[in-house]
């Protein structure tokens, strides 16, 4: 069977929310870690695991929404290309048609 955990899911996402948020206030992420671990009555190294894990699932998550990005910007300029051409056919179909209609029938 699984361990069960003394702090619920929230506690530790509060927790380590916390450290990034006040990360700029310490001289280190480990003071910051200490800070916030001292607040809510855990160990400084159990936060620690805490919040690397946190980044490591928050790596691929960024990287999965950057190369979304990159698509979406992608796919607009594709779009933007394809409107054009559409536009600049048009205007070719409207050309060649009002020179059917002005020339002389045979």
């Amino acid at each position: 069977m699984g361990k069960q955990g003394r702090y619920s899911p929230e506690v530790r996402e509060r927790a380590v929310r916390l450290v990034l948020e006040q990360q700029g206030d310490h001289e280190s992420q480990w003071s910051a870690i200490r800070s916030v671990a001292e607040k809510i009555g855990c160990s400084a190294e159990t936060l620690r695991k805490w919040v690397r894990f946190a980044e490591a699932q928050e790596i691929p998550a960024e990287r999965e929404r950057l190369a979304e990005q990159r698509r979406l910007k992608e796919l607009e300029r594709e779009n933007r290309e394809l409107r054009q051409a559409n536009e600049i056919l048009r205007k070719a179909a409207a050309f060649f048609a009002q020179a059917e209609l002005d020339r002389p029938r045979k």
